[in-house]
């Protein structure tokens, strides 16, 4: 059917609005401060069979996979046998997943008895179960991070509202509440989202409001096939690398080929480490998530809607058994730390492409700070994810303290954790001066974290990763500092590792120290006039 141009116009960015009005109802309605805070959440809607047409661009990791993830549960499902009330529900990283902690919730949209989408949300949720509060750095297998949702299809009145599944999932839990509410929160929005979709649907009809959909794809395939048309062909290499496994073992290296050849590209992960015994393995799902990130973020203009026509010139594969695509059952819990290496590697190939469009090397890194202390009441359970600096640009430095590119989470402010948590408070939350890396263009500062426990008993979790192997710099610029995590007893200073679970006692004093991003181009040619505003912004020394 063909559109008039003003109303795909008009349809098109009413989906983009819909799918951003899902994202803050999703915020609003979320228990856990790492949603209503942090916004580690994403929303979608989607055509009928399935393809993402519009998104609240909240966390580009959860966004590039939503449509590899709903494959596997209409490949177990047939569509045409959804009814009002069921859904989708899934969070196996095995089965288009991420990791286990991120539920997948899609709900079929109807119109006049006919499925004309899809909403679809993902949350982060802070407590699954599992062998450990929050975040089990020592899972040996995927059964040990938390309960497995296998791509289920569900009916919200009879499984969910004080229903069989509800319950399961209350006697699973440490925190409950929290849990079901994030839930409660994905059926809120997913609601909103149906309701805006069958709004266009009653005043422009099914049918166009399917063509305005399928244009979208087919524009976005455009824009990205015109943004590789104008890329020079050739296969372009880069690598990267994570400090160790948490183990002992390391680096562990992911290498990336690109290659590109008129409006199409090619990735390809050969050359990267094998999966290793700990929990820093990547679902492949993640990995096209990333690499997608990457090209996307170079390549293209940020008017291009981040739909699933992005991909459709864009092939990525990355050998099984490899971190980048491990076999069942491997731990996954940290998969960000490859995805992140593997975007880094994706970037600094695409480097030696199109120079002038990549940024240095960033942080680059979740940072997972987990606290948790089984008071009176039950459990209470922390968790916020930190970024760090950015990697300079061509044109600008890098962003100081900011969650890195694929994560995209807020901070949760000092006020919110002192209202929520009555058994640790932050005692400093500042950047560290002189950390990003020197260039024409300097990398983002890092930060450092302190929190003082107030009751014994707390037990402090982490993975994060550039304590050994620094941000680096690029065209000349310098690499950033690096990590380090620090506890104060009394007159002893503990170091402890990037990836650990430790047992902290009442008046111990909690440091976080995160990486800083790499310069871009070389330091002499730096401007005076920003030199001199780090200086007065106490961000750097006078000297």
């Amino acid at each position: 059917m063909a559109l008039d141009p003003l109303e795909q116009a008009v349809i098109a960015q009413s989906l983009v609005a819909a799918a951003q009005e899902m994202g803050a109802k999703l915020i609003r309605s979320a228990h856990s401060p790492i949603v209503r805070e942090a916004e580690d959440c994403s929303a979608a809607l989607m055509t009928s069979d399935g393809s993402v047409v519009a998104q609240a661009e909240l966390i580009p990791m959860q966004l590039g996979s939503i449509t590899h993830t709903f494959r596997y549960c209409s490949e177990r499902h047939e569509l045409d046998s959804l009814e009002e009330g069921d859904f989708f529900i899934t969070n196996d990283a095995y089965l288009g997943g991420q990791h286990i902690q991120d539920i997948f919730l899609f709900s079929p949209i109807f119109f006049q008895k006919q499925r004309i989408g899809f909403s679809a949300t993902v949350v982060h949720h802070i407590d699954l179960g599992g062998g450990a509060p929050g975040l089990n750095p020592n899972a040996t297998d995927i059964h040990s991070e938390g309960l497995i949702f296998p791509a289920l299809k569900l009916n919200r009145d009879r499984d969910w509202v004080r229903g069989p599944w509800e319950t399961f999932v209350r006697a699973n839990v440490r925190m409950p509440d929290a849990t079901l509410g994030d839930i409660d929160a994905q059926f809120a929005a997913n609601a909103v989202g149906a309701e805006r979709l069958i709004a266009l649907a009653n005043k422009y009809g099914s049918s166009k409001l399917a063509a305005a959909m399928s244009e979208m794809l087919d524009y976005s395939e455009r824009r990205i096939r015109n943004a590789l048309r104008a890329a020079p062909d050739g296969i372009f290499k880069g690598e990267d690398a994570i400090d160790d496994d948490g183990q002992g073992s390391g680096p562990i290296k992911v290498k990336a080929s690109v290659t590109i050849a008129g409006d199409t590209m090619a990735i390809d992960f050969s050359g990267t480490s094998d999966q290793v015994n700990s929990n820093m393995n990547n679902p492949f799902a993640s990995t096209v998530s990333a690499a997608v990130a990457a090209v996307k973020s170079v390549l293209t203009d940020p008017d291009i809607p981040f739909n699933d026509g992005c991909s459709r010139a864009i092939s990525v594969k990355a050998p099984e058994g490899s971190i980048l695509n491990p076999r069942y059952p491997a731990p996954v819990r940290a998969r960000l730390l490859p995805s992140y290496r593997a975007f880094d590697a994706v970037m600094k190939a695409l480097s030696k492409a199109t120079p002038e469009s990549v940024i240095a090397t960033g942080t680059d890194t979740t940072t997972a700070c987990c606290l948790s202390w089984l008071g009176p009441d039950g459990y209470d359970i922390y968790l916020e994810i930190f970024g760090g600096g950015y990697g300079a640009g061509p044109r600008n430095d890098g962003i100081d303290g900011a969650d890195s590119p694929l994560s995209n989470c807020a901070n949760i402010p000092v006020e919110a954790t002192d209202m929520d948590h009555q058994f640790f408070r932050c005692i400093d939350y500042s950047f560290i001066k002189d950390s990003a890396g020197r260039g024409r263009m300097r990398g983002g500062l890092a930060f450092r974290k302190v929190y003082e426990i107030l009751e014994d008993g707390v037990t402090f979790a982490t993975y994060g990763d550039r304590f050994k192997i620094a941000a680096d710099g690029i065209f000349g610029g310098h690499s950033g500092s690096t990590a380090q995590n620090q506890v104060i007893r009394g007159e002893e200073t503990i170091d402890l590792p990037s990836k650990c679970q430790f047992s902290l006692r009442k008046g111990d004093r909690l440091i976080v120290q995160t990486a800083a991003g790499g310069g871009y181009g070389p330091p002499q040619e730096r401007p005076n006039a920003r030199t001199h505003r780090d200086i007065e912004d106490g961000l750097m020394a006078a000297e």
